[in-house]
């Protein structure tokens, strides 16, 4: 399917298709397209597969000049896409109506970007908030903790602090998965990859899905199977 196709649906699992895709072309309504669109409507986890594809895809279309702003829309999307692709324990969550809450530590390089991409969204029919603290305690609640730059002198501090808690942790700093963060983002030229952990995600008791291991660089392969 191309990438006009991907981006003519307003999916509910991806805020950046609506907002990054542009003018489409019309796409002929061949058979086999009809039958994978339809097909994708009924398979929820299809279409979060298609969703985060299209992030990975739009991530190689920047220009070098425009990186710096588009970087942290696409790292927004990928933030709300990661809460797709894991499972919880159930006691992360207070009850069957706790949203799914992402925190921001240290300085935050999102703005108002990341609100407006969880805007109206559900996960598994759970809201979705933003908090933010420069305090990691204050964020031990949280499901998905996105930890900046600006706190990679004091990682091994915020680890412990977080070490009882269900937390997804993601950042962009070197060598934060290899240091024991679940999620790390890295530039590939113009390009947003992420590498995970899968030994950390695991002893959180976190269900990182094998479709987005496969989209990802994984350290600790030997146990991504099972954690899959």
């Amino acid at each position: 399917m191309s990438l006009n196709a991907q981006c003519s649906r307003r999916g509910d699992e991806l805020v950046l298709t609506k907002k990054s895709c542009g003018t489409t072309r019309p796409v002929g309504r061949s058979s086999e397209r009809v039958k994978f669109i339809q097909r994708r409507r009924r398979d929820p986890a299809l279409r979060r597969v298609c969703a985060l594809t299209l992030v990975l895809v739009l991530t190689g279309l920047l220009p070098t000049r425009a990186q710096t702003s588009k970087e942290y829309q696409i790292k927004a999307a990928f933030l709300f896409n990661f809460a797709q692709f894991v499972e919880w324990p159930p006691a992360a969550f207070a009850d069957a109506n706790a949203p799914i809450s992402i925190g921001v530590l240290g300085d935050d390089p999102f703005g108002p970007i990341l609100d407006q991409t969880v805007q109206g969204e559900t996960i598994n029919h759970r809201k979705l908030i933003i908090q933010r603290s420069q305090r990691a305690a204050d964020l031990k609640n949280c499901h998905l903790v996105f930890i900046s730059k600006s706190e990679r002198s004091r990682l091994a501090d915020i680890f412990n602090s977080l070490e009882s808690a269900s937390v997804l942790t993601v950042s962009e700093t070197e060598n934060f998965a290899r240091r024991g963060g679940i999620i790390n983002f890295y530039l590939d030229g113009n390009k947003v990859r992420f590498e995970i952990n899968a030994d950390a995600a695991q002893r959180k008791g976190i269900k990182i899905s094998s479709q987005l291991l496969k989209l990802g660089k994984v350290l600790g392969a030997e146990r991504a199977k099972e954690n899959g």
